[in-house]
């Protein structure tokens, strides 16, 4: 019981990290700037659900997508390991945000705020890997899965809030933090699936 509890917390603070609420509150507030306030929850509302249906069908049918591109879980775990440890990178040492922050107009739908801003290539990788390593009780996967997603919409339909009491440098820290422990996972993921490869 309690090693099913650790493993549960355990992806529930990865997904948590991938997702980045925090770091993406200003892209977030930006996306929607054009958006009527009256509708700016709502319209929340919709892309979190669109990410949640993605991450979904990612967790359940991940087995089926990789077999049929035929890729093994050591490639998806060092090209994961790859792309997260770039956008650990990206969040520790953050480039011109100018282009992040130019948006079209209209109110957006799916692209940018659900895909991928929320669930990210990083967050789809790392599910088709977790639903491989934990395919004997997925039942703890959709658990796990649910409440990263939960935590991070809360923290996203709050963004305001956030914004407001954390400002512009505080969220670039927390940010920072959060892309160093990500570095770390990201290297860890990356040496495991080498490890299975060289194994094999």
């Amino acid at each position: 019981m309690y090693d099913r509890a650790v493993d549960v917390f355990s992806a529930v603070v990865t997904l948590f990290l991938i997702m980045d609420p925090l770091g993406n509150i200003p892209v977030f507030l930006s996306v929607l700037r054009t958006v009527p306030v009256e509708r700016r929850r709502r319209v929340l509302l919709r892309e979190i659900a669109f990410a949640y249906v993605l991450m979904l069908v990612f967790l359940y049918l991940g087995r089926y997508i990789l077999q049929f591109l035929r890729l093994d879980e050591e490639t998806i775990g060092i090209s994961g390991g790859i792309v997260l440890f770039l956008i650990a990178i990206r969040m520790i040492f953050p480039a011109n945000a100018a282009a992040s922050t130019d948006v079209l107009d209209g109110e957006p739908f799916v692209v940018p705020l659900a895909v991928p801003l929320f669930a990210g290539p990083s967050v789809l990788a790392v599910l088709l890997l977790m639903q491989r390593s934990a395919a004997a009780d997925m039942r703890l996967l959709l658990l796990a899965v649910t409440i990263a997603w939960a935590l991070s919409g809360v923290i996203l339909l709050s963004s305001t809030f956030f914004h407001r009491l954390l400002r512009e440098r505080g969220l670039v820290a927390v940010e920072r933090l959060m892309g160093m422990v990500l570095v770390m996972v990201a290297v860890q993921m990356f040496m495991s699936g080498l490890k299975t490869f060289l194994n094999r």
